[in-house]
């Protein structure tokens, strides 16, 4: 079996979908009111901005879907459909800039790759 060496680039994306990953999974299901988002949207970019790689992070929460989600206690639940996070990573002299967004045709929040560049 023959083993090549993976590129910086490489490396680079899969801790940026490794980030997205762990970011969807810890934050879905969370409670938020309109009265939280910003809150939500700065204490998720400060969670992920943590991470090894990471060097921006911009997380929009989508404030329509929330205001028609409420229940009778003023607050709904984080869902996929309402995330929309850019994500860059830099790993030796590649960076990675990723997105995680809802497909509204496959109805499905995706994560996707939008560019590498290598410095």
């Amino acid at each position: 079996m023959k083993h090549r060496i993976i590129s910086s680039g490489e490396q680079a994306v899969f801790e940026a979908g490794i980030k997205l990953g762990a970011l969807y999974h810890q934050f879905t299901g969370a409670p938020i009111s309109p009265a939280s988002v910003d809150s939500m949207e700065k204490a998720i970019e400060e969670s992920i901005a943590l991470q090894p790689y990471v060097i921006n992070i911009t997380v929009k929460i989508d404030r329509d879907i929330i205001n028609a989600r409420l229940n009778e206690f003023g607050y709904c639940e984080i869902e996929g459909r309402m995330l929309d996070v850019t994500l860059i990573t830099r790993v030796g002299c590649s960076t990675a800039t990723v997105r995680l967004s809802y497909d509204s045709k496959l109805e499905y929040p995706l994560m996707k790759i939008l560019q590498i560049e290598e410095n």
